[in-house]
């Protein structure tokens, strides 16, 4: 861990807080460190204090506590900020503005020099696919044009970090695409990327790491593959030729599969086996264990009609993150700010 915030480290956060009023509780003791040059995905159930986290970040608004260290410096010094990047959420331009104008506007409000001002916006106008759209008012912009104008802006002052506030927020499949691969772009520059979505299949193709926040709290953190570090798993699918009963792929494993000391079905080298009508799911990622039920399915004359190593998706993770932990329910909107105390 890096004590003082540098070395390696672009967000390093310790224990933030936010209590509106004394009593609604909107984060309750963010740990997060973020390094240099990656892109780091942070999700939730809404209301679950992501805007909040970034918005104490650009000293929008104060926390109840904070320690931690944003680009080296303390979180909350005012000159660290020329060297962030944001786009908020649900954000809005002059509409008399056009784009190229836009840029220009929000450039000269960080101290950019004119002619370097003017070359950044024409090669951030090409890069997010405004060009020709560029000298139209953004009163005519779709809410998808808008956020690529937003993603422009948050670049013109060639930051080392940038947060993006739900960047892909009413913008189409085709410009989520091209906004992946911005944040690809941005990130090769070796520029870092901390940044909330809602749409998961986003941050699980871009993500160099995620975590998920809910009630205000970091229930998780780190790459997909720690997240769903041994729980990747084999699923094997049979299909019964010659009318053979519903219980025939049970009895075809029925000298491998063995009721443990726990209760639970498993292999014999420990790895746990469900077996569920013609589908057989086994809680490994060694393709060697199992070799001998693909064995036993052939012999018992079964057809093998899908072989394939699973793990839980972005998706899966969220899901388990946001049940109620007493009634199984899914945590609704807000839930960050009512229940336990800080």
């Amino acid at each position: 861990m890096v004590a003082d915030g540098s070395a390696g480290m672009a967000l390093q956060l310790k224990d933030v807080a936010k209590v509106y009023r004394g009593r609604v509780h909107a984060l309750r003791g963010i740990d997060l460190e973020v390094g240099r040059g990656e892109v780091f995905g942070l999700l939730g159930p809404n209301g679950a204090g992501k805007s909040t986290l970034i918005k104490i970040l650009m000293t929008v608004i104060r926390p109840t506590r904070c320690s931690g260290h944003m680009l080296g410096r303390p979180v909350g010094d005012k000159s660290t900020l020329r060297r962030v990047g944001y786009l908020p959420e649900n954000h809005k331009f002059p509409p008399y503005l056009s784009g190229r104008k836009a840029l220009h506007f929000y450039g000269a409000m960080s101290c950019v020099p004119r002619n370097e001002c003017k070359r950044r916006a024409e090669q951030l106008l090409t890069m997010v696919g405004m060009a020709d759209w560029a000298d139209k008012k953004i009163g005519g912009y779709s809410k998808g044009m808008r956020q690529r104008i937003g993603i422009a802006q948050a670049l013109m002052s060639d930051p080392d970090l940038v947060l993006l506030d739900e960047p892909t927020d009413g913008v189409d499949p085709g410009g989520r695409r091209d906004i992946r691969n911005m944040l690809e772009y941005i990130s090769d520059q070796g520029k870092t990327v901390f940044l909330n979505s809602h749409i998961l299949s986003e941050l699980e193709q871009v993500c160099d790491r995620v975590a998920i926040l809910v009630q205000g709290e970091v229930r998780q953190q780190g790459t997909i593959d720690f997240l769903t570090e041994d729980r990747a798993r084999f699923e094997i699918r049979v299909a019964r030729p010659g009318g053979q009963p519903p219980t025939a792929l049970a009895s075809a494993l029925e000298d491998l599969v063995k009721t443990g000391e726990d209760g639970k079905p498993g292999l014999a080298d420990g790895s746990l086996v469900d077996i569920e009508g013609d589908h057989v799911s086994v809680l490994t990622e060694q393709a060697e264990a199992v070799q001998p039920i693909v064995d036993s399915i052939r012999q018992r004359g079964l057809l093998l009609t899908s072989l394939r190593l699973a793990r839980p998706s972005l998706e899966d993770l969220f899901m388990e993150a946001v049940q109620d932990p007493t009634t199984g329910r899914q945590l609704g909107p807000g839930a960050a700010r009512k229940g336990k105390t800080s």
